[in-house]
């Protein structure tokens, strides 16, 4: 399945979100300008080594929870964090405050490379990617707008796509359960080191678990009053 649009409208300008895709997309593009040996001690020193982490702690390491956040290791990985953050991060902006949205975004993007860290202690292997910050963006979207729905196509057939409104508490639950299902395939699987296929599925799971559990305190106190030209999932109640 894949996301299209939701079907709640922001009220303000989302200014912290769309500077947050446009530093990944220029990280993104130094990190395509450096050749692949420059690229890979690029990654390695900005990106989050939990062994690393563990063993030589320092200022460094505490840099690389944040630094790791705007990094990505290709076009694909870049594109699905940054339409994930484009779609639900607006509405998250816009129910906090933009000051509050920018620390939400950095917390629960750090609680997410700590948990991948807890449950991967001696991998080498360097971890990037927006995506740790964007499950708790998710995370808060569920609790905040549990009754909007998700636009979202299912490619039955390559002719005949299916586009569907799927509730943002169903497809947000779903999501998050195959990410814990996959985290706990990876630490049963034998032999893996840091990650299963690629993924920090373990950063997904901190990530949005933070979300949900820190939205109501960073969200702003709600305006009384609605805007017709701009109705949300509440609106007009």
């Amino acid at each position: 399945m894949f996301p299209l649009k939701d079907t709640v409208r922001a009220r303000d300008v989302p200014v912290v979100n769309w500077l947050l895709i446009g530093a990944n997309v220029l990280a993104f593009v130094v990190e395509t300008s450096l050749g692949p040996v420059g690229l890979e001690r690029f990654v390695h020193y900005f990106g989050v080594v939990p062994t690393r982490f563990l063993h030589a702690f320092g200022f460094h390491e505490v840099l690389t929870i944040f630094t790791s956040m705007f990094l990505h290791g290709g076009w694909f990985h870049l594109i699905s964090n940054m339409w994930a953050l484009y779609l639900f991060g607006d509405n998250v902006e816009d129910r906090m405050g933009h000051g509050r949205y920018l620390v939400f975004y950095l917390l629960t993007g750090a609680v997410a490379s700590l948990t991948h860290i807890f449950f991967n202690p001696d991998s080498p292997v360097p971890t990037v990617g927006a995506s740790g910050a964007i499950s708790g963006v998710l995370g808060a979207y569920l609790v905040l707008f549990p009754t909007a729905r998700v636009v979202t196509l299912v490619p039955l057939w390559f002719f005949f796509p299916w586009f569907v409104e799927i509730p943002a508490l169903i497809y947000l639950g779903m999501w998050f359960v195959s990410q814990l299902f996959n985290g706990l395939f990876a630490l049963a699987a034998p032999g893996v080191i840091g990650t299963y296929g690629g993924v920090a599925w373990w950063a997904h799971v901190g990530g949005f678990v933070a979300g949900l559990l820190l939205v109501k305190a960073f969200e702003r106190r709600r305006e009384r009053y609605y805007y017709v030209w701009y109705p949300d999932e509440y609106w007009p109640w």
